[in-house]
């Protein structure tokens, strides 16, 4: 065979398995998780991740951190077993955690569990009305610096009644490790929902443009869907703390607020901050910060994002006047549609 012949059949060999490429297109996977739902939403030529490979990660995810599950290395941990081996997981969880609780001077704080119980919005669901002395009694179970990942990969507590409940950032994380395993399969483009929380990483490639997410306004009615702003996600995680349809309105003044469990005070404070959206490298991340948020008044927020610029930001609160108001930082602004 001449070498030009050669050529020409190698060119025709290359045209045909270019003709014969699929259009890259729309693949969605959905289902439940954590209490909630997920979607995925990813651009590829071809299926490359299947609706039981999402589920198996999450329960491998769940049997980690999920409070709710009492075979969860987490329900072990809490019930007094110092012999379990964390996974990385909950390594993952517990590093970010530590690292956010220094930085809010111990806003956020994942060892609040024995209070969250207390109050009824763990998993017994039991509501009580705390007095000061039973408080004060909780209150010294509390605290990240009571509690230490060893080298051995154990966890050591100070007290045994110590309970930790990551649920204010492990859902966020949760969208992180499902980016991750799409990533692994070479999916380039995609968003990621869970229970809220979400990741949009690429772009949508097919309409040339950025993901494109909406956030609820906090004061809309149970049965309304009512968006407050709508914003462009590029490889970003969002993440929104607020008692979003549980806004509390005050039966003599009118006033609207929520209730948010101080770790510091150990109380369930009353709070004009109605909602915090957070936009962050990760969805951990955001999911951490907007909770810690939620605690702090707005001037500190906002000295808070002077030393954070990585991070984007908006909240919603009552003022005065009992009307809502909103703060944003000017890179969250820059992404407002």
């Amino acid at each position: 065979m001449d070498t030009k012949h050669f050529y020409s059949l190698l060119f025709f060999f290359v045209l045909t398995i270019s003709c014969q490429k699929k259009e890259s297109q729309f693949y969605t996977i959905q289902g439940e998780a954590q209490g909630s739902t997920y979607s995925i939403k990813y651009i590829s030529s071809q299926e490359l991740v299947a609706k039981n490979q999402i589920d198996s990660l999450l329960t491998s995810f769940d049997l980690s951190l999920s409070t709710y599950r009492t075979d969860s290395k987490i329900s072990k941990i809490n019930a007094g077993d110092s012999t379990i081996t964390v996974d990385d997981f909950f390594i993952k969880t517990y590093e970010v955690s530590n690292k956010i609780y220094k930085e809010t001077n111990g806003l956020f704080d994942p060892t609040i569990g024995v209070l969250i119980n207390a109050y009824g919005f763990g998993p017994s669901k039991k509501h009580n009305k705390l007095s000061q002395v039973e408080i004060d009694s909780l209150l010294q179970f509390v605290g990240f610096n009571k509690v230490k990942l060893n080298s051995n990969l154990t966890i050591s507590k100070e007290y045994p009644e110590t309970f930790f409940d990551f649920n204010a950032i492990a859902q966020g994380y949760s969208v992180d490790v499902v980016v991750d395993y799409l990533k692994s399969k070479g999916i380039e483009n995609g968003i990621v929902e869970i229970g809220g929380e979400l990741v949009g990483f690429g772009k949508n490639s097919i309409d040339d443009k950025s993901w494109v997410v909406g956030i609820d306004d906090p004061l809309q009615k149970p049965d309304e869907r009512k968006l407050i702003a709508t914003i462009e996600l590029e490889n970003l995680g969002m993440a929104t703390s607020g008692n979003y349809r549980k806004v509390i309105i005050d039966s003599l003044t009118g006033e609207k607020f929520v209730h948010i469990i101080n770790p510091k005070t150990g109380k369930r404070e009353k709070n004009t901050i109605l909602s915090v959206t957070v936009l962050a490298p990760t969805c951990v991340l955001a999911d951490g910060y907007a909770t810690a948020f939620m605690l702090m008044p707005l001037e500190e927020v906002k000295q808070f994002l002077e030393v954070h610029k990585e991070l984007k930001v908006m909240l919603l609160y009552m003022d005065g006047k009992n009307e809502m108001q909103r703060f944003t930082s000017g890179n969250f602004k820059a992404l407002i549609l």
